[in-house]
């Protein structure tokens, strides 16, 4: 089983960077929440995050949580600020293990994203420091420049990410699809937005097999966070 420790940076009190109209903490929260449902398609992976709302863990709380779980990688998703533009990434200075797996990610973040490459860097941040897995921070774009930001406003571009960190994480890890047939359940994590209709429809089965399955109540509730069977 391998263990992903995603943490979605910033939160709460701390909003991160902010520009265009845009929040850090409210853009990392929903690509992570994004990479964990995807990830869900996959066997023999379990994810664990360092927020699921808008709170704010602490440095130490984020790495001590990866830690005391006994995560094999840390993941650490962040929006950039300071006048650039494009995407990079970052690992602890001289951790073979985690350049390794940052070759993999990287490359695959830039075959999704339109979006120019800054390039693979290395920086002494708490949370690759501290982290006792092999850990990278991505930083998806720059919320102060108004052709980055534009882009993030995109529910597409969002899933570009969420999809270039997954299909990263997949290929570093070498993560198997769970098998698509009728015995073989299939879970996905609510997001905002997400209705029984709209899954139904989305994972081609019925809004009462759904019902059946995770035994909603008559008005078909559902919550965001929730762990849901759709197949």
């Amino acid at each position: 089983m391998v263990k992903i420790f995603i943490d979605a940076g910033h939160g709460g009190k701390d909003s991160g960077a902010v520009g265009n109209g845009l929040l850090e903490k409210d853009l990392t929260l929903r690509i992570a929440k994004r990479v964990k449902q995807l990830l869900a398609a996959y066997e023999n992976v379990e994810v664990k995050m360092s927020r699921t709302k808008d709170t704010y863990p602490s440095l130490a709380e984020r790495t001590k949580a990866a830690n005391v779980w006994g995560a094999d990688f840390f993941l650490s998703i962040h929006i950039n600020a300071g006048g650039g533009v494009g995407y990079e990434d970052f690992v602890y200075p001289g951790s073979s293990k985690s350049i390794a797996y940052q070759n993999v990610i990287h490359s695959e973040m830039v075959k999704q994203i339109d979006m120019k490459d800054r390039g693979k860097k290395q920086g002494n941040l708490h949370v690759l420091r501290e982290s006792n897995m092999p850990a990278i921070l991505t930083e998806c774009g720059f919320i102060d420049n108004k052709d980055d930001a534009a882009k993030l406003k995109g529910e597409n571009f969002i899933e570009a990410i969420a999809k270039g960190h997954v299909n990263g994480l997949v290929k570093a890890f070498d993560l198997k699809e769970q098998k698509a047939d009728d015995d073989c359940e299939y879970y996905i994590v609510v997001l905002k937005g997400d209705t029984v209709s709209k899954l139904a429809k989305k994972y081609d089965t019925t809004i009462a097999k759904i019902k059946s399955w995770n035994q909603l109540d008559d008005k078909y509730t559902i919550r965001i966070d929730q762990k849901l069977r759709v197949k």
